[in-house]
């Protein structure tokens, strides 16, 4: 990949990092993004940064090997992010957020392990899918990142209890969009509890499925 190339990857992190921070989907120096490269290396969000104030030459520069050839610390995150591409080469991004709803729902001991949220909307199903649960670790911990592996290579977001979603996408901007998707259909599902709403049928999920295949 060129210097130009990547310069531009390193901006495209640095807007949409500032527009999850400023619409209020990730606070203060929490969540974290990365980008797989051509080269099989990443650029991933330093450790302790502000999604909101990002220097794009701050940026880490991961070699394939996951060695820092630039930039700051990568984010102490970064091993969720490993496991996410190590089961998903057909990704080439992946965002992490503590999103407030997300996290709710991660919070609440009814919902379904292997499917955390009903299919609300079409979009929610074409961009996210089924949202399995990931057992609660300490932050830091790479059993955290054998958690996450177990579950990544049949889903493309997965849910940390009491932390919050991991979601891979084509690209960035694909799993910036599948993060918005599952933070608005998080807030759906928390505002219908208790009424018993209408979801999809597993008829209309397949048909979705088979006509917006998700990477």
């Amino acid at each position: 990949m060129s210097i130009h190339s990547q310069n531009c990857l390193r901006e495209q992190i640095s807007t949409l990092g500032q527009s999850l921070f400023d619409r209020g989907l990730t606070m203060g120096s929490s969540g974290n993004i990365s980008v797989r490269l051509d080269d099989g290396g990443w650029l991933m969000t330093p450790t302790n940064a502000c999604l909101g104030r990002l220097d794009p030459a701050r940026i880490s520069h991961l070699d394939k090997n996951g060695r820092l050839l630039g930039g700051d610390t990568p984010t102490k995150e970064h091993f969720l992010h490993m496991a996410m591409y190590d089961e998903r080469p057909q990704s080439g991004a992946i965002v992490h957020l503590h999103s407030t709803h997300s996290v709710a729902v991660s919070c609440l001991p009814e919902v379904d392990h292997c499917d955390c949220i009903p299919s609300l909307t079409a979009y929610y199903v074409m961009r996210v899918g089924k949202l399995p649960l990931v057992p609660y670790h300490i932050p830091g911990d790479p059993k955290l990142g054998d958690a996450v592996r177990s579950l990544a290579g049949k889903h493309s977001a997965v849910l940390l209890a009491n932390h919050g979603p991991v979601v891979a996408g084509k690209n960035l901007e694909a799993a910036v969009y599948a993060t918005e998707e599952l933070e608005e259909t998080a807030k759906l599902y928390l505002l219908l509890r208790g009424t018993n709403p209408r979801t999809l049928t597993p008829e209309q999920i397949a048909e979705l499925e088979a006509k917006f295949p998700r990477d």
